[in-house]
């Protein structure tokens, strides 16, 4: 499974195309959390060697990111 911001959002799809043209916050998040994704989707892909405590901060470090745009654009606080 993908995890991009459109999956792990859907409902807000076209709002997040939007956001990311005229929020420069909002489309730094965006970008830091698509290539930290796109970091982790190749590793899993490829069986590329990583420590595993490596690997689980990057993926707690996407949560994170997830859950700063999901509490500051995605729950009426954005």
């Amino acid at each position: 499974m993908t995890h991009t911001l459109a999956e792990e959002f859907p409902e807000q799809a076209s709002r997040i195309t939007e956001l990311k043209l005229s929020d420069e916050t909002f489309a730094r998040l965006a970008r830091e959390y698509h290539k930290l994704n796109h970091e982790i989707e190749g590793l899993e892909a490829c069986n590329q060697p990583i420590a595993d405590a490596d690997f689980e901060t990057l993926k707690l470090r996407r949560h994170q990111l997830k859950e700063q745009i999901y509490k500051g654009w995605f729950n009426g606080q954005g």
